[in-house]
């Protein structure tokens, strides 16, 4: 008998060593919450102290969902800095005279994931800047710098033609969305494209019907098939517009179309067609536009979960790294690259696949969050803590704890997918001292008590730290 008790009392010390500790009065806080403690995992620390103040299972790798855009971000950062922007250029071949550009106007893309609509206007302005009144040749367009899939969509679930699946692309142009404004008017539904996009096609079919703007009548059906968006079904004629924003045709065409347009409306004249080629080594330097800085871009990343702009900043590192053309592969293994100079990840419990999260077999460990996070502070400090979500006022957890202690008081990064609830960050504690928290919850009831576990760790910490 005295064998047997000796034995459980190794087996249940050995467990506690390898899964960790929590602190009496937290374990009571979450001992109510109906879910397995082998499938969650949580580690706190100050960020002025060496040692953890809790550490439960902190070490087992875990699906993260979209608190691996911190991995994405971060790296960036470090090897680029707050006021890094990527850059689109701009050359020509052949002559400029009197106006007359005869040759080719040829654009090569940086990867900038913010390239949208408006920044057209400005690249129009320099092209006549430079006192081009009319181009004789082609629209050439270097997608280069990337080695990526085609695709469209991630193909992630059943909502593919969301823009959360949208896929990155060198040459990326309104996040790969093509936005499509519904008006009821009088009798008929008008349904108009927001730029002149000649790359997919809209048939309208639906009607205008009497009655409130609820249920059935208040948005139009879409359905998606070979660049062609269709709506159906009826709308009230007292819905007021209704604005669809769908992933359908390649970044790069609508671009190409927008840059017509925007060339036929300035006075520039341009009969060419658009060509897919690799800027010509005679081609002479015109200009350059920048995107917004990346601080800008990783705070939109961050609050906002934008999956498009964490591919798109790892393809990036993946240049940075290992040079031209960036891959998928070499985007994982740059981001890794990076940290690992700081011994950020724990060795062999990491693998980011795409950088947003968007993911089934992505792997992190609470650790290895929680490295990241104090070594954010020490190098960046509020700065960078200020790129995440602020609880109850803005991003992701915009809605949450508006009514808690914690309101205002907690910068932090969520993550959800299906089995999946994680949140990642810092908590202002009642001392004034900063904690780093990561709660990630891996469990078939995570979307019914992930949440409710990680608030009640959040709150411990802002109300008795």
């Amino acid at each position: 008998m005295n064998k047997i008790k000796f034995f459980l009392l190794t087996l249940l010390f050995t467990i506690q060593l390898f899964s960790g500790t929590l602190p009496y009065d937290l374990q009571e806080e979450i001992d109510t919450i109906p879910l397995n403690k082998n499938n969650y995992s949580i580690f706190i620390q100050s960020t002025s102290s060496p040692i953890p103040l809790a550490s439960w299972n902190a070490h087992k790798k875990r699906s993260p969902a979209s608190v691996i855009k911190l991995l994405t971000i971060y790296s960036a950062l470090m090897e680029l800095g707050y006021d890094y922007r990527w850059e689109t250029k701009f050359y020509y071949t052949g002559t400029i005279r009197r106006g007359v550009l005869r040759g080719d106007l040829v654009i090569k893309a940086g990867g900038d994931p913010t390239l949208k609509t408006r920044d057209v206007d400005s690249i129009v302005s320099e092209i006549r800047n430079r006192g081009i009144k009319k181009i004789t040749g082609n629209i050439i367009l270097d997608k280069s710098i990337f080695r990526i899939s085609s695709r469209n969509n991630s193909g992630f679930d059943k909502n593919r033609y969301s823009p959360y699946n949208a896929m990155p692309d060198a040459l990326m142009f309104n996040q790969r969305k093509s936005t499509v404004c519904v008006s009821p008017h009088g009798r008929k539904i008008y349904i108009n494209k927001d730029i002149p996009d000649l790359s997919y096609r809209v048939i309208n079919k639906m009607k205008a019907v009497n009655g409130s703007c609820r249920g059935s009548r208040s948005w139009p059906r879409v359905s998606i098939k070979n660049r062609t968006m269709i709506f159906s079904g009826k709308l009230s004629k007292n819905c007021s517009d209704r604005k669809i924003c769908k992933v359908v045709t390649k970044p790069h065409l609508s671009f190409y179309y927008t840059l017509k347009n925007k060339l036929k409306k300035s006075g520039i004249k341009y009969t060419g067609k658009m060509k897919l080629r690799r800027t010509p080594r005679t081609a002479k330097y015109l200009f350059s536009h920048f995107s917004k800085s990346l601080e800008e871009i990783i705070s939109v990343t961050a609050k906002k979960s934008n999956n498009l702009f964490a591919r798109q900043i790892m393809l990036t590192m993946g240049v940075t790294q290992y040079g031209k053309p960036g891959t998928l592969q070499k985007g994982r293994n740059g981001v890794e690259r990076i940290l690992n100079r700081h011994h950020i990840l724990e060795r062999g419990k990491t693998f980011i696949e795409n950088g947003s999260g968007l993911s089934r077999i992505a792997k992190i460990t609470a650790q290895s969050l929680g490295n990241l996070l104090l070594d954010g502070y020490k190098n960046y400090g509020d700065r960078w803590m200020q790129t995440l979500s602020i609880a109850g006022i803005d991003g992701t957890i915009r809605r949450r704890f508006q009514y808690s202690s914690v309101f205002g008081r907690a910068w932090m990064k969520t993550g959800t997918i299906r089995g999946v609830a994680n949140i990642a960050g810092y908590v202002e504690g009642a001392s004034g001292e900063r904690y780093v928290v990561v709660v990630l919850v891996n469990d078939r009831y995570s979307r019914k008590y992930g949440r409710k576990l990680a608030n009640k760790v959040i709150e411990w910490v802002a109300d008795t730290q």
